[in-house]
This record gives C-alpha cells, structure tokens and sequence, in this order.
C-alpha cells in the first residue's frame, strides 16, 4: 500500500488496541481469573470495565471513539462496546480500518493496559499483562507485518522485568510499554542497570506512554475544568525523560532507545534548552552522576518521540532529531486522526522534503522496530 504523501508506506508509531470482554478468559489461574476487570453495562448506559482494587471504572467506549467530536463524542461513553470501532479486537476489520486510513502498519499498545498501570497491586498486574500479551500476540498473527505489538511488564522487579522482555521476545513483540512508576525505588536507581542492559541486549525499546502514570490516568480530578487534563498528560512523560537523563541511564546505556509515546513533540526545543541550562548553572544537583555530554544530546540521541496532530512539532523539527519523530494516528482513541490522516499528514508535512516526510512517517518507526517494509 502507497500513499500520496510518500513513496513508502506509512507506519502509525502509536495506535491501540480495544480490549473485548473476554480477553482474560481461559488465560488466567482461576484464584485470578475470577478477579480479572470484567466488564458491564452502567445503569445509565455505556459498558465500562470494573477492576477490583480500583475506585475508577475504565471507560472502554472512549478509549474507541476516533472520528467523533462534541455532543457525539459525548455521547460515547454511553455507547455498547460492540457498536464501536470493531478493529480494536477483530484484526481482520483492522486492515481493513488501515486502508481506509491510508495506513500500512501499526504499532500496538493497549487500552485497558494503560490503566491498569496504576493498579496498586503489583502481582495482579503482572498477571493481567501476562494474559494481554498472550492475546495481543494471537491478535497480530492475522498479519504480523502489519499489526505490530508491543507488550506490557508490571516490572515486579528488575529480575523479573528482564523475564518479562526475555517471554515478550518470544512471543514476538517488538518492544514494550513500561509503567509510569516501578515498585521497587524509581527508574534512575541503579538496581535497574540490568534491566536497561537487557533491554539494549534483546534489541526491545521501551515506551513510556501517556495516561500510565499513577495520579494522572484520565480518571482522577485536574486543578479547574475538566479540559486542564488534557493539558497535564504530558507531564509524566517529561519527568520521565529528565530523570532518565540527569540520573545517567543513557550515560551508562548509549545504545538504550526510549519512546515517550504520545506526550507530543513540540516542547521538545525549550525543554532541551531548560535541562542544559540547569546543569550548566547547578552542575552539583546531580548528585554523583557525571555527564559526558549536554542533556539535550542524549534526549536527541535515546528518546524517540510519537506525535498524530502537534503541528508545532514540525514547525521546530529544525531544532530536534528528525531522526527521532515518529507520526502516530492513535486509532482507535479519541483523540486520533482516523478517518483524516491523509488530510492532515497533507497539511502538517507541508513544509517537509520529501526525505523529512519519509522518515517521520516511515523510516524512523521502521528502523526502531526493524520492520523491514
């Protein structure tokens, strides 16, 4: 499939799966299986997902509803799972959701899964993301070089992360969506060394995605209107690039690839500048860590960034790595560019080469992921 936009066929970075009711079924030990997320019908309508141990019900019709907008947007989370976009579990439908699209592949990520990462039981995670990636690898084998996943780990702990990526690889996913927080310290600690060795040694890059973040998943209350949410979800993705960087991850790791995956690219040029401007006034707050370069060298270099309509990423892309942007349509979810990707890849990479365009809608995702398409 070729597009108009490019010689090549485009790759969405980022896009989800939707997952059905019964996802867990026969995956599971029955003392789990009998506490899975289970989904039901609220009395005022709309089928949502209830976990055990979390206050929230996920709102799984939101999480499918690309094209829609205002009071039908709205009015989505109102809506039967079965009447929504039926290619977040049926792969089949999928394709035929990416040639309407104009889109050739697609990287995988959950829907649920996102939520369920702030789950604050480690072992009942660890179990659900055990049955996804199961589910998710049988979803792909309708056409793997087209439906692309990636996995999910709790991270229980460093050795049983390396176990996760190790089971992940087997399988044949091409990467995996990390936790917003890891139980044991954070991510800068060094008990994580050999998780992140692993990582680069099993040639699986990591995603840190938006919404995964415990205390910013979507369901809790933003300071003011409801709309300021949309503007924080970021920020967990940003605190996670910092640390990674000022506490010596990529120091120690040069060759670890890190993807903040929908947070949006065009703040990347200011904070760039912040983060090399604090460690040239305050060198000392790094603690022990010694920096061979700029931060801004190593966030050009390690962090690969997916983005569906920041068109102010590519007003500044003359300030980041080109090499590093990837287009995303985050189908199904709300906020994806589905059905008007052409459109809108038309008017955003206007002021693009035909060689800029090619990267970010192809090469770039294709060589992180060796896809060779």
């Amino acid at each position: 499939m070729n597009s108009k936009l490019i010689e090549k066929p485009i790759i969405s970075a980022d896009s989800h799966v939707t997952e059905p009711a019964d996802i867990f079924k026969n995956r599971l030990s029955k003392k789990y299986e009998e506490i899975a997320p289970r989904m039901i019908r609220r009395p005022e309508g709309g089928d949502v997902f209830q976990i055990p141990g979390m206050d929230n019900l996920y709102p799984i019709t939101l999480a499918s509803a690309a094209g829609k907008r205002g009071k039908e947007l709205a009015d989505q989370a109102f809506a039967n799972f079965l009447d929504c976009h039926t290619g977040g579990w049926d792969p089949k439908q999928r394709l035929k959701d990416q040639e309407r699209d104009g889109i050739h592949a697609e990287i995988l990520y959950p829907s649920l899964g996102m939520f369920l990462s702030s789950h604050d039981d480690v072992a009942y995670k660890s179990a659900m993301f055990g049955a996804y990636n199961e589910w998710l690898a049988e979803y792909c084998e309708a056409a793997p070089d087209r439906l692309i996943g990636l996995g999910v780990t709790a991270l229980e702990s460093p050795e049983q992360g390396i176990k996760d990526l190790r089971g992940m690889k087997e399988l044949g996913m091409r990467g995996v969506m990390m936790p917003g927080y890891p139980v044991m310290e954070d991510y800068d600690s060094r008990i994580y060394d050999p998780f992140w060795e692993a990582a680069v040694d099993l040639d699986m890059p990591l995603s840190f995605h938006i919404l995964t973040y415990k205390g910013n998943t979507g369901a809790d209350k933003p300071r003011g209107p409801k709309l300021n949410q949309f503007i924080r979800i970021i920020r967990g993705n940003q605190d996670i690039i910092g640390m990674l960087i000022f506490g010596g991850v990529f120091e120690r790791f040069p060759k670890l690839q890190v993807v903040c995956a929908e947070a949006d690219a065009g703040w990347i040029p200011h904070f760039m500048y912040r983060m090399d401007h604090a460690v040239e006034r305050s060198p000392h707050n790094l603690g022990d860590v010694i920096l061979s370069k700029k931060p801004s060298d190593y966030l050009k270099e390690n962090i690969y960034l997916t983005f569906q309509d920041d068109i102010t990423a590519f007003k500044f892309k003359d300030e980041m790595n080109i090499d590093r942007m990837m287009w995303a349509s985050d189908f199904p979810h709300l906020d994806s560019t589905y059905p008007h990707s052409q459109a809108l890849l038309a008017e955003h990479t206007a002021g693009l080469t035909a060689l800029e365009r090619t990267k970010v809608l192809h090469d770039n995702v294709a060589s992180l992921y060796k896809l060779a398409f």
